[in-house]
């Protein structure tokens, strides 16, 4: 069988809830997979065999034991601005859509997304499906590829996820069930009420009334925890803590459009890393970042309008160390040259640190997973070794004075403190991280301690909260195969 999870509201903890549920029952040797009809976030993953989905569903699939694939997330919006989103299908472009045209693809890409879901069903058994925002939006419901008309289609029971932390947790339940379509308010099994602080003693009387006024059993209440794993969008930066305190500064752009910013989750650990506005001083930090971005042209501008481009040029004057991850390696050049493909026809100039230029040519996307080697080049790229990680951006980019920063990628300045690269993930790498940190204490003169073991899974770390607090029995009813496997 299947399992869908619905939400009360974006952001209420479905995608970890469907990591949790698919490291549980793998554990146990039951077969699942994760499956999402559409996401919406600029947080994508590259598969092995190039296609790009969204990060949640590769995530769930590292939950899962597996390798993603675009099956799991057929559809993928990558929101770039002017009420315009790249529509990713099946993990390559399809079209730049506005809301009102995608809506006119309902039809063919919820017919896509069934034959999808049932492709994966077929290798895996049992579908944990992910729906998407709240799911009672009810002027969606004749085009909710996502929530109603998929479940519509599949006819699987379902359990939905409310966020106590917002508050309003019984109001977020008896809405969306009451405002759910009638023929489809009976697939509701359960309830989870997720993000609880504080004694959930105190909270009995609340499941009471919760499964009074639902008519649903409660199926469990998991506490609010912070876990490393890779969170799902833009969303969760406000999320994020911002690290050691009294330790190293480091300062990452939050650049309009920002995509991939779970490349610095691991600094975190070690690091005071905040996501400053443009416009905020940056006098304080010790490094400062240029992240990925959806439209490098419109960051760019941003960058330059808000004054923030002078205060990367201060810092610059100061020595302070400056990295551009793919969108950011862009505007780190001298040149962007578009042909109407990112933004508008015409030559945009650069930062100009580093000296390169970016093209921007066709629609064609480089998705694509590597391993790099970082070129001797002192005083920290030169610690890194061997990293992993990938590509997703649009346009090339050309070195017209600059060495390579990693053989085969990116750039670096004479003195190996300007460095830009289209690699996502490199800081994911503990020798990355490892290498920008330890220069970083040397520069500043303060004492580094290297990070804690990563062997640590945090999905296991994950499985051991969740079926602490949630009644996995119930779970498993719904799992072809449950019946006949134990816990390994």
């Amino acid at each position: 069988m299947s399992l869908f999870v619905l939400g009360t509201a974006s952001h209420v903890g479905k995608s970890t809830i469907v990591a949790a549920i698919l490291r549980s029952i793998v554990s146990r040797g039951i077969p699942g997979a994760p499956f999402k009809s559409q996401n919406m976030s600029l947080n994508s993953f590259v598969t092995m065999n190039g296609k790009e989905i969204a990060m949640a569903q590769a995530v769930q699939a590292a939950a899962a034991l597996l390798p993603p694939h675009e099956d799991m997330n057929p559809v993928l919006l990558k929101p770039k601005g002017e009420k315009i989103s790249q529509v990713i299908l099946f993990g390559e472009p399809y079209k730049d859509l506005n809301i009102c045209d995608y809506y006119k693809e309902t039809d063919v890409l919820l017919k896509k997304s069934v034959e999808a879901y049932y492709r994966l069903k077929l290798r895996y058994t049992n579908i944990i499906v992910e729906g998407a925002g709240g799911a009672a939006e009810m002027n969606l419901y004749k085009r909710d590829i996502a929530n109603t008309l998929l479940l519509n289609e599949l006819k699987i029971p379902a359990i939905l996820v409310a966020d106590i932390e917002r508050g309003g947790v019984f109001a977020q339940v008896y809405g969306t069930l009451k405002l759910l379509p009638p023929s489809l308010q009976g697939f509701v099994k359960g309830i989870i009420v997720n993000k609880f602080r504080g004694e959930q003693d105190l909270f009995k009387t609340g499941i009471s009334e919760l499964e009074r006024i639902s008519g649903l059993p409660v199926l469990g209440v998991l506490p609010y925890q912070t876990l490393h794993i890779p969170s799902e969008d833009s969303l969760s930066i406000y999320d994020l803590k911002v690290g050691c305190e009294g330790g190293i500064r480091i300062a990452v752009i939050n650049l309009p459009h920002i995509s991939n910013f779970t490349d610095f989750e691991l600094l975190l650990r070690s690091a005071h890393l905040e996501f400053v506005k443009p416009g905020m001083s940056l006098d304080s930090f010790d490094c400062i970042i240029i992240p990925g971005t959806k439209n490098s042209i419109v960051a760019l501008q941003t960058i330059i309008d808000s004054g923030t481009a002078l205060e990367i040029y201060r810092a610059r004057e100061r020595g302070i160390p400056i990295i551009g991850i793919c969108g950011g390696f862009q505007i780190l050049g001298e040149k962007i040259i578009d042909s109407g493909v990112e933004s508008k026809k015409g030559n945009y100039k650069g930062l100009g640190l580093l000296r390169v230029t970016t093209h921007f040519t066709g629609y064609q996307k480089t998705t694509v997973q590597v391993k790099r080697t970082a070129k001797p080049v002192p005083p920290w790229i030169d610690r890194i070794g061997d990293v992993t990680g990938y590509e997703i951006h649009m346009g090339s980019t050309d070195l017209t004075g600059d060495d390579e920063a990693f053989f085969g990628d990116g750039a670096v300045s004479q003195d190996g403190l300007v460095m830009g690269t289209y690699l996502h993930g490199l800081f994911q790498n503990k020798c990355a991280v490892q290498a920008l940190l330890s220069f970083l204490h040397e520069k500043t003169g303060k004492e580094y301690i290297p990070l804690d073991s990563l062997d640590n899974d945090p999905y296991d770390d994950l499985k051991d909260l969740f079926e602490k607090n949630v009644n996995m029995d119930f779970i498993l009813s719904f799992m072809e195969g449950a019946n006949h496997k134990t816990k390994l």
